[in-house]
C-alpha cells in the first residue's frame, strides 16, 4: 500500500536541497538517507533521499542526482510516496495510520451511531474526522483525546464524546462575554480586585 509521507516545497540554498512538508508522524523512518520514494507526478520520480537535515524547524532533504537550485526547484509540490506493508502498525499503539481509521464507524459512548469516517483531513493544529451521517450530510470531528475516547480497531468504530453543538447545532451552547449580572458599577466583573 502506498503513503503520502511528503510534499516537497522550495528550493533552499544552491546545491539542490528541498523544504519538505512532513505528511508522516514517522519522518525518520520514511524520510532517511537511502529512502526510495516513488512520487506524484510519477515522471519525476522515483527518488532516492541522499541526505536529509533539519534548518530552522524545517526539514531539508537532497536526492540523488539533484545538485543544483534549477533542479531542486523543478521537483517543487512533487508528493513523496512510500511503500508500506499494510499490516504495518506505528510503534506508538496511539497512532494510526490513515487506512486505519478510514470508514470506522463513529459511534457515542452509549452506541448511538453518528456515522462513518470518510476522510482525515490534516491542518496545522489537528487533526479532523470528516464523518458522513446517515442521511448523507458530513460533520467534521477534531480528532482529540477529550473527544475521541476510543478508536478499536478489532470493532471497526471510533467512540467519541463530543461537546455540546458539535453534532447537532441545536444543543450549542451559547456563552455571552457581556453577562450584566456579574458587573458592578465600575464595570468591573465580580471577584476583581
Amino acid at each position: 500500500m502506498q503513503l503520502v509521507v511528503a510534499r516537497i516545497g522550495r528550493a533552499h540554498g544552491i546545491k539542490g536541497e528541498v523544504t519538505v512538508e512532513v505528511r508522516t508522524d514517522e519522518p525518520e523512518l520514511r524520510l532517511g538517507p537511502g529512502a526510495v520514494l516513488a512520487t506524484e507526478p510519477a515522471g519525476t520520480g522515483p527518488l532516492t533521499i541522499e541526505t536529509g537535515r533539519v534548518h530552522s524547524g524545517r526539514l531539508l532533504l537532497r536526492f540523488e542526482g539533484v545538485r543544483d537550485r534549477t533542479g531542486a526547484e523543478a521537483l517543487r509540490n512533487t508528493l513523496l510516496i512510500a511503500e508500506v506493508d499494510p499490516e504495518e502498525l506505528p510503534e506508538d499503539p496511539e497512532e494510526f495510520y490513515d487506512h486505519q481509521l478510514i470508514d470506522l464507524d463513529v459511534v457515542l459512548a452509549d452506541g448511538t451511531e453518528i456515522g462513518r469516517i470518510t476522510e482525515i483531513s490534516h491542518l496545522p493544529s489537528q487533526d479532523l474526522f470528516i464523518v458522513e451521517r446517515p442521511d448523507g450530510t458530513e460533520v467534521m470531528i477534531p480528532f482529540v483525546e477529550e473527544i475521541v475516547t476510543e478508536i478499536d480497531l478489532e470493532e471497526q468504530r471510533a467512540v467519541i464524546s463530543p461537546p455540546p453543538g458539535l453534532i447537532d447545532e441545536s444543543e450549542a451552547v451559547i456563552v455571552s462575554t457581556r453577562d450584566a449580572s456579574t458587573r458592578d458599577e465600575d464595570g468591573a466583573g465580580k471577584g476583581a480586585e
